[in-house]
């Protein structure tokens, strides 16, 4: 599995609404090929930036498949306006697993 980390800092005094367009989006992420999780947390030190973290089952299913979407285009009009800036979009494989 691969695990998309996007930092995603919005504009101040938008919280609620933004992370109710998140809400609004998840089906856009159940439906996509290859994604089996997604999740978006607060940082708790920076209350305006959150962290979006969605594994897929391969790094294509994101870069590819989700982004050549219509999906994806759905889930930009939904949350784009509430960006401060571009989002960081890095991924990750496991290395070690601890417990």
């Amino acid at each position: 599995m691969i695990y998309e980390l996007a930092e995603i800092q919005i504009k101040p005094d938008t919280n609620t609404a933004f992370e109710a367009a998140v809400k609004e989006a998840v089906p856009l992420f159940k439906r996509a090929k290859g994604c089996i999780s997604m999740k978006i947390d607060r940082i708790i030190e920076r209350p305006d930036t959150y962290m979006l973290v969605i594994g897929w089952e391969t790094l294509e299913n994101h870069t590819v498949d989700f982004r050549g979407s219509e999906d994806f285009q759905a889930w930009r009009a939904l949350v784009g306006g509430f960006f401060a800036g571009t989002p960081r979009v890095e991924h990750t494989s496991n290395a070690v697993t601890g417990f």
